[in-house]
């Protein structure tokens, strides 16, 4: 519960904007060609996680709800 509690919180939503911002950049501008597409795409998954406040990891692997709200209720219970 302690990584999907970090990772709904502020600093936790903004280092997965910033992953999939960066992933998305090497990927376009840096590694190029098809290599580099499927590394933007795949930066795409912690960016529109970011951006929803949604903790994929957690809900597919650790059993936890997929909102980051919901999170944030459960661990305050």
């Amino acid at each position: 519960m302690g990584f999907s509690k970090f990772m709904s919180s502020g600093i936790g939503r903004v280092i997965r904007i910033i992953t999939g911002l960066a992933l998305i950049l090497v990927g376009l501008w840096v590694i190029e060609g098809t290599v580099g597409i499927i590394l933007a795409v795949i930066g795409a998954i912690p960016l529109i996680a970011g951006l929803l406040d949604m903790c994929f990891i957690g809900a597919l692997f650790l059993g936890t709800p997929l909102r980051g709200e919901e999170i944030r209720v459960k661990v305050q219970d």
